[in-house]
């Protein structure tokens, strides 16, 4: 075992790594800069919430009601209405795409809005091309004719309109509904994935090409020496590296944080070894900077991107894809840091994901610990 590792030479080695890594840009690049950078393309550019969206009131009709309608209209953030006289304009204008829908106010719903016995019809007509931004539309335009309903009978109004069933909705974890809350925090566990593996496949495969591997091959130390002052040094880095893209989550997208940072450090040390350790494996694979790249780009990124279910929910995937999605760590470790966002320490959810982490963690160092031993003393 003295043989196998010892503390000194690991100590001799960790220092090596870290002067290494001081001195290599490279790695500074991928740990702080990449993070951010992926970090804010993405957290701006993936979002599932619709603001400002061009929509059309017709009013066939003008009276204060329907102008008070119209203002419910252009009172929410979340649609830019304008008026139109007709529908006929209105659709023009939905097919020349100057808008995404459109509401028809007919002349008889207003003359009968006081009337509980008469029907209310309304026409909501909405651009289905883009059928995620349909649905989020044709919502918002049947929410505001809602809450102008219930306020018009608040204010006694519509006092004749009394419906016997009140709706009330609670929000559970995220309230304000807004998918950033939701976004950002699997957005860290993707862009962990690569950034851990990339930390480890780039800078091997580097010293392969610069024939550095070869001295520590010919070096006393051991093949778990060598991988250990690998993973630990980068562990290091990746942990700050974690801790940088909490934080820019936390200040700049304002997504709020309802777990323990102690529990937030543990699933994180336990995905990043996982995510060394495959890098490392990657880099006895491919000892081609360029290719070790591709591959990390491919086998990680990628996956957990679209599989971790940060993007698509898992449940309605095929079957055979939803078994494939248990291979990926970042399914796992998405699902703690949206629970420690926000929810908070649910142990529920937290334990059984961190047990399957720390069995990603020993399964890719040992299967890491193995192809090592064979290409340094085979």
């Amino acid at each position: 075992m003295n043989r196998i590792l010892r503390l000194r030479r690991l100590l001799a080695l960790l220092r090596k790594e870290f002067v290494q890594i001081l001195r290599d840009p490279s790695a500074i690049m991928i740990a702080f800069v990449m993070p951010v950078a992926l970090l804010l393309l993405n957290g701006y550019g993936l979002s599932l919430d619709a603001k400002n969206v061009a929509f059309g009131v017709v009013m066939e009709a003008q009276t204060p009601r329907t102008i008070s309608l119209y203002r419910a209209f252009v009172d929410t953030p979340y649609l830019a209405s304008r008026p139109y006289r007709t529908a006929d304009a209105a659709e023009t204008a939905l097919l020349d795409r100057e808008i995404k829908g459109y509401i028809v106010v007919r002349a008889d719903t207003v003359r009968n809005l006081s009337d509980q016995l008469k029907p209310q019809p309304y026409l909501i007509v909405v651009d289905g091309v883009d059928a995620n931004t349909a649905r989020i539309v044709e919502g918002y335009a049947a929410g505001v004719l809602g809450g102008w309903y219930q306020r018009e009978a608040t204010n006694g109004s519509l006092s004749s309109i009394a419906p016997g069933v009140v709706l009330e909705h609670r929000y559970w974890f995220n309230p304000e509904l807004r998918s950033t809350s939701f976004i950002v925090p699997g957005l860290i566990a993707v862009v962990m994935t690569l950034v851990g593996a990339l930390l480890t496949a780039m800078i091997v495969a580097r010293e392969w090409e610069r024939g550095t591997m070869e001295t520590l091959m010919a070096s006393p130390a051991s093949v778990l020496e060598v991988m250990l002052s690998k993973l630990l040094s980068n562990f290091v880095l990746g942990m700050m590296a974690m801790a940088v893209s909490v934080i820019l989550g936390l200040v700049l997208f304002q997504v709020p944080f309802r777990g323990s940072f102690l529990m937030l450090a543990l699933v994180s040390a336990l995905f990043l070894i996982s995510a060394l350790a495959l890098g490392l494996l990657i880099s006895t694979v491919a000892r081609n900077q360029f290719v070790a790249a591709q591959i990390t780009f491919i086998t990680t990124y990628m996956p957990a991107l679209m599989l971790s279910g940060l993007l698509f929910d898992i449940a309605s995937m095929p079957q055979w894809i939803q078994d494939l999605t248990h291979i990926v760590a970042a399914r796992y470790f998405v699902a703690c840091l949206q629970t420690l966002f926000l929810a908070g320490d649910i142990s529920a959810v937290l334990l059984p994901n961190a047990i399957i982490l720390f069995g990603f963690a020993i399964a890719f160092s040992l299967i890491t610990l193995r192809r090592m031993t064979r290409n340094l003393e085979g």
